[in-house]
């Protein structure tokens, strides 16, 4: 439950919250997790940005860097293949590579592959949901 606590926070602005609060409310929430955990939430929020940004016909409004299989913590990089993203009520994977500040609550550099959209008859057994 604490993940979806923090995305909810972070996305805060998109109902009408000052963005500047949601941003100060996403913070602190981010300071009390674990560092890895950090990492994961602020790299999660990086890859709906910079899909929704990119020349891409998708508009994540979550993304989740472990559904497939769990990233790899290198230092203050997370590497991952076994993310998934939602756009428009529908799952897709990617692999992605996230370098975070060292106090992981910031992000330096994202890059991204989208993969393939997961057939609906996998959500449950991934912990997705409509």
């Amino acid at each position: 439950m604490r993940y979806a606590a923090i995305i909810l926070v972070a996305c805060g602005g998109l109902w009408g919250a000052p963005a500047i609060a949601a941003d100060e409310r996403f913070l602190a929430s981010l300071k009390r997790l674990d560092p890895a955990t950090r990492l994961e939430q602020v790299c999660d929020l990086e890859a709906m940005r910079q899909i929704a940004r990119d020349s891409t016909p998708y508009r994540p409004d979550r993304a989740k860097s472990d559904v497939i299989s769990h990233p790899r913590h290198l230092g203050d990089t997370l590497k991952g293949s076994g993310g998934a993203f939602r756009s428009k009520g529908k799952w897709y994977a990617f692999s992605f590579t996230c370098k975070g500040t060292p106090d992981h609550l910031k992000v330096l550099s994202f890059s991204y592959k989208i993969g393939p959209p997961i057939p609906e008859t996998k959500w449950a057994s991934y912990g997705l949901w409509r």
